[in-house]
């Protein structure tokens, strides 16, 4: 396979034809949870959807965990490549693998472990309870198929290939919507046929990938010695990754408060905030997409030396995200009866998701400027800041907003729903001023090299 480089040529050719493939594996890989949600809308009770929407914000804790690491091997793997360093992005594929495999048997025997208290502390309604056990327990035994995939993209996009990820979760998607409708629909096993539909999806999705990788001569031989790992690039992955994983932790606990206190509302309010959260990850993936598109992007340039192209791929990308966010928030303003439609025909669940999301459907603005963004700066490794930032965002910001609006406001769905739009205009604001912050300081320091070079010059 021959790398990619991200350092050459037209800036706004390389960001889309790098941001295109990422955007669309992501709108699949969404599916997966869509999809889910449909079938169980359609073919099974109120219960299975609220078990379904509680599963996966508990599910996503782990997503949320490996994301971090993911895009911190991401990072990595491209600063590699941009300096050309081949040897050194072998042992940081290496020992990404070997670190996640270990990642997958901690978190699934933990969240095993917690499962119940967990959703004991989320408030699930108690006529979906038995239901989100079962749903949760099948897709955390399949965390190592979830961790595995995930790892070979994250490192195949910091090798500046974004296209065969995307088809790697396509497979993977097809298969996931055949086998919804074959053990929901005809199968009759509920949310167990869909949790099983998912895990048995990525699993193939990873097999496919390894086979595929080893046939084409990737740069890394999956040969047993290549999985040693090297300490040195654990403490770089941990450097990077770990400030990433803890800020998407913070953001999913300030979430999950959220759901509990919807659930406290009753079944209704829980399905609202399952469907709220399955269209946020559409209305959103534009900027997700951009965002780890930007992190990638901007590493390899690092590590080339070449920063100002770094920081116009930001504000190309983040043109980008914005204006296709907008298009989300318009039809959330102009129908959103027919965004809650998709999953569920039920008139109370429609009568009461209609505030819900026209005040919530801000938040796919704000969400793109916030993005972008952290994208940039985690690619420059600036993770640190990300991970004060985001942490801030949910602990001191979102979670006393959503207990404040929950105890004054908990029968107006409108007015819940503007607490992410609220958080995430704040936090774009201050993370707008630290770019600008950084971006004067690095020419300050640029010039005063110059100046400096100068100066020996005329001596």
């Amino acid at each position: 396979m021959k790398e990619n480089h991200l350092t050459e040529g037209n800036l706004i050719k390389a960001l889309l034809y790098f941001a295109v493939p990422f955007l669309i594996a992501n709108i699949l890989q969404s599916l997966y949870g869509a999809v889910d949600l449909f079938v169980v809308g359609r073919y099974c009770g109120y219960e299975s959807v609220a078990a379904v929407s509680t599963g996966t914000q508990v599910t996503q804790i782990v997503t949320s965990l490996i994301t971090g690491l993911t895009l911190g091997s991401t990072i990595l793997v491209g600063e590699g490549m941009g300096s050309k360093r081949y040897d050194l992005v072998k042992q940081i594929i290496g020992t990404t693998l070997t670190i996640f495999v270990l990642v997958a048997i901690i978190l699934s025997v933990v969240m095993l472990v917690f499962e119940r208290q967990i959703l004991l502390l989320l408030h699930t309604p108690e006529e979906s309870f038995n239901l989100t056990m079962q749903y949760v327990s099948v897709c955390l035994a399949g965390t190592v198929f979830i961790c595995g995939y995930n790892a070979i993209s994250a490192i195949l996009r910091g090798y500046g290939d974004s296209t065969r990820p995307m088809a790697f979760v396509a497979i993977s998607c097809v298969l996931n919507i055949a086998l919804d409708f074959l053990l929901v629909k005809y199968g009759r096993m509920g949310v167990v046929g869909t949790a099983l539909a998912t895990v048995v999806s990525q699993a193939a999705s990873m097999v496919i990938a390894i086979i595929y990788l080893k046939k084409k001569k990737f740069i890394f031989d999956f040969s047993f010695s290549s999985f040693l790992p090297s300490w040195g690039i654990v403490k770089r992955l941990a450097k990077v990754g770990i400030p990433i994983s803890f800020q998407e932790m913070m953001v999913r606990v300030s979430f999950l408060y959220l759901t509990s206190v919807m659930n406290h509302c009753g079944v209704y309010a829980a399905s609202i905030v399952g469907i709220g959260s399955k269209f946020d990850v559409f209305a959103m993936l534009s900027a997700t997409s951009m965002a780890n598109a930007l992190a990638a992007i901007t590493a390899q340039n690092i590590g080339a030396g070449k920063p100002e192209r770094a920081r116009k791929s930001l504000w190309y990308g983040l043109g980008f995200a914005l204006m296709v966010s907008c298009l989300f928030w318009l039809w959330a303003q102009v129908s959103p009866q027919s965004m809650i439609g998709v999953f569920s025909d039920d008139n109370n669940i429609i009568a009461a998701g209609i505030p819900f999301f026209r005040s919530c459907s801000y938040d796919y603005i704000m969400v793109a400027i916030v993005f972008c963004l952290n994208g940039y700066l985690n690619g420059r490794q600036k993770t640190i800041w990300t991970m004060v930032s985001c942490s801030a965002g949910a602990l001191l910001l979102r979670i006393p907003m959503v207990y404040l609006f929950g105890r004054y406001f908990s029968d107006d769905l409108g007015k819940l729903g503007m607490i992410a739009p609220i958080v995430s205009g704040i936090m774009a604001c201050y993370t707008l001023l630290y770019v600008f912050y950084e971006g004067k300081k690095e020419r300050k320091q640029r010039n005063s090299i110059m100046a400096g070079i100068g100066h020996e010059v005329k001596e």
